[in-house]
């Protein structure tokens, strides 16, 4: 799998008269990442996708697609992209089959071969003949990803993939998402509001706020922490002593006693086994240690200071 990203924003800013939507934003995707957006209503997500996608220019900056300028190799750069915004729309009257016909001509180079072959990519199989207007929802996103995958383009852009799908279709998608990464080495960029759905889906998230990039950074790093400081929980007898010692012990940022026995620690990783050493050797009994883990929303509204209403 290649290094180079397959696509690259640098220094993008987009202004709508003297309103900065889009304030300087940098980064690069990698081939085979599930590439998540975050950020409250107003963000500059969907003003990002469509930058992206070329259908709104930028004010300053470039985005760069396998190499090629967005703005100015409009045709070389957008060839390799597939891309959904919300609900796919689809003549609801034809079939699955017919509508992925529709779109083929519409695209140089698309067999019949092919038309069957993202067919069974999304499973879909045993009803592509069926009208549209009986899909679920559930079935219609799989199309529109078909419909989007006919090209083969090395770029998924999804903006709010999982509206309107049940627990089951969402779940569904998610799994179709990871298994597009595996066996077709295509990167994935999605915007989503349900912050759990973004934790599993996806290997890296940038968090937007006011047209600024927050951060971004691989799912676990916002849920674990970094290595330099994380919070473990220890259950230890006897508990006053355990933070007696603890107390004592260098390179501790902090230490709170959640219950009888259980006591949280902020520390660094390298320095987790001296620390358990350091208890035993006190005779403090260690019944159990783990990592604690913030969920990507805890970790969201710590950032961005919003509550989860104001996700989008």
């Amino acid at each position: 799998m290649s290094n180079e990203p397959i696509i690259s924003l640098q220094n993008v800013t987009k202004r709508i008269g003297r309103t900065t939507v889009i304030d300087d934003l940098t980064f690069d995707v990698p081939q085979g990442e599930i590439f998540g957006f975050l950020g409250p209503n107003g963000a500059g997500k969907t003003t990002t996708i469509r930058m992206i996608v070329g259908l709104m220019s930028t004010t300053k900056g470039q985005i760069l697609i396998k190499g090629k300028n967005i703005k100015t190799e409009f045709e070389q750069a957008i060839r390799h992209v597939g891309a959904i915004v919300e609900n796919p729309e689809m003549y609801k009257y034809l079939s699955g089959y017919l509508n992925l016909v529709h779109y083929a001509r519409m695209v140089p180079g698309v067999t019949k071969e092919r038309i069957d072959e993202v067919v069974k990519l999304v499973r879909l199989e045993n009803r592509i003949h069926d009208k549209v207007k009986k899909y679920s929802l559930g079935m219609r996103q799989r199309l529109g990803v078909a419909q989007a995958l006919l090209h083969r383009p090395s770029l998924l852009i999804l903006d709010e993939p999982t509206n309107g799908l049940d627990p089951a279709g969402i779940r569904e998608l998610r799994d179709y998402l990871r298994q597009l990464t595996r066996t077709e080495g295509i990167t994935v960029i999605v915007s989503s509001h349900l912050l759990s759905e973004m934790e599993l889906m996806c290997d890296r998230v940038a968090i937007l706020q006011q047209g600024k990039l927050i951060d971004v950074k691989p799912i676990q790093h916002f849920t674990q922490g970094s290595e330099q400081e994380q919070t473990y929980r220890i259950e230890a007898q006897p508990t006053e002593k355990a933070l007696e010692v603890l107390g004592q012990m260098e390179g501790i940022h902090g230490i709170e006693l959640v219950e009888d026995g259980l006591i949280e620690v902020r520390t660094e990783r390298i320095r987790v086994p001296d620390m358990l050493s350091g208890l035993m050797q006190h005779q403090i009994r260690i019944y159990g240690v783990e990592l604690v883990r913030l969920s990507l929303e805890d970790r969201f509204l710590e950032i961005t200071g919003t509550w989860g209403n104001q996700i989008g």
